[in-house]
């Protein structure tokens, strides 16, 4: 329980007398801001520096977000915290208490193995529901597979623990844990048509989730190149990319994560915060353990978009494309801002063969909406020579005051 922690958020809205944001922005005085609103949830310690785990619903839009904490002798004590990284399509949250001690340290909650569940083992849930702070409810873990929607939109998790364990409005975001106090779980929401029906993102996807988005690539554009496994004792690199500055230190899937800078890591947290916290030497030391052997690699991170641009698609593809601004999308005639533009093709190259000419949009890549040139040329530098890449477009061709939007999809072959 000292690891549970009560969240309280302000938000400033403003209230409008007129139907139009026209009025607020010319007639100031007819623009009122209203008193904060606040809504509770709850969160869990994952690191004993102060990282917070929550929903994102829970702090989303959030202005002002407060913790509090019962340290063992139940005294209650009150923080201030900052969103570091959240998800939307899972729902997961990462917080940091601010404004703190110095050197203070906060009780920690361990997860459980990524496949320790049992179906009909007894389950707890810990949170804050209803605002009341410190509760516990029992049931047992009556699915580890459930599909389920919530607010008329699918997340993107594909298994959710069910339980008959109370959660209520205010558990969101606390921990679902087994009996050796291990979190199995984030309480999530609940099925209003039902009662004992209440849900979790299981730790797997939280663990899939924090390895994805807690990294510098995500936070800071910085291209480390390995996919490090947050729920694997000891760390574990569970992915490489090619030509990636991990790929050159000589970095493989397997190898285990002994040291990061010459400190042994507790936990994930604390490796991705050392990743992140280089400063302004974008050189890192990892000590791995390979089989029986242990080797030190120094990666250099390098900028995103300094490798993985339009240079590399290009070299790839023979197609050059730029991001489509609103003044683009507006002199092409395209009403969406959501795509990549082509600006040029190389003759006789692939995209030239597919047919592929300046002005064409593209949408889609293997099926994956194409908003940024990096995100794009990153799916393109997993791709082998004479592997298929599979473009969505749209073209646009105007007559005299009339525009004629057709798509189409084709695939071309990488060099």
């Amino acid at each position: 329980m000292p690891s549970v922690v009560n969240i309280a958020t302000k938000t400033r809205v403003q209230r409008v007398r007129y139907y139009y944001d026209w009025w607020r922005d010319n007639w100031a005085p007819y623009a009122q801001e209203l008193p904060p609103q606040e809504s509770a949830g709850s969160g869990v310690v994952v690191d004993a520096s102060g990282y917070v785990l929550t929903n994102v619903h829970v702090v989303k839009d959030a202005d002002e977000i407060w913790v509090k904490i019962n340290n063992e002798a139940g005294e209650p004590k009150i923080y201030e915290a900052e969103v570091v990284v959240g998800s939307l399509a899972t729902d997961i949250a990462l917080l940091k208490i601010i404004h703190g001690e110095a050197g203070k340290t906060f009780a920690v909650a361990d997860f459980a193995n990524n496949g320790d569940l049992l179906l009909g083992e007894t389950v707890l849930a810990l949170g804050n529901p209803f605002g009341l702070g410190g509760s516990v409810s029992r049931g047992i873990l009556s699915s580890k597979s459930r599909r389920t929607e919530t607010e008329g939109s699918q997340l993107d998790i594909p298994d959710w623990l069910q339980t008959d364990a109370s959660i209520n409005p205010g558990n969101s975001g606390g921990p679902l844990i087994n009996l050796d106090g291990e979190i199995i779980g984030i309480n999530v929401a609940v099925l209003k048509e039902g009662q004992g029906i209440g849900f979790a993102i299981p730790v797997k996807r939280v663990n899939e989730a924090l390895s994805r988005i807690f990294t510098p690539e995500f936070l800071e554009g910085n291209w480390f190149g390995a996919k490090v496994d947050a729920g694997s004792r000891p760390l574990t690199v569970t992915a490489v990319e090619p030509n990636s500055p991990a790929a050159k230190a000589d970095m493989a899937v397997g190898d285990q994560i002994t040291k990061i800078n010459g400190h042994s890591p507790r936990n994930f947290i604390e490796f991705a915060v050392r990743l992140l916290d280089l400063g302004n030497n974008p050189t890192v030391q990892i000590d791995i353990k390979r089989g029986d052997d242990v080797f030190l690699r120094r990666v250099n991170l390098l900028p995103e978009k300094s490798f993985l641009n339009s240079g590399l698609i290009r070299e790839k593809t023979g197609v050059s494309l730029e991001a489509l601004t609103p003044e683009v999308a507006r002199a092409l005639g395209f009403n969406s801002a959501e795509g990549l533009v082509v600006s040029q093709v190389d003759a006789g190259s692939p995209a030239d063969k597919a047919g592929l000419t300046t002005g064409v949009v593209v949408v889609a890549i293997d099926d994956r909406k194409a908003s940024d040139i990096v995100n794009a040329a990153r799916l393109l530098n997993r791709k082998t020579s004479g592997e298929g890449l599979k473009l969505s477009l749209v073209h646009i061709r105007r007559k005299g005051i009339f525009l004629r939007r057709t798509t189409e999809s084709v695939i071309l072959k990488v060099l």
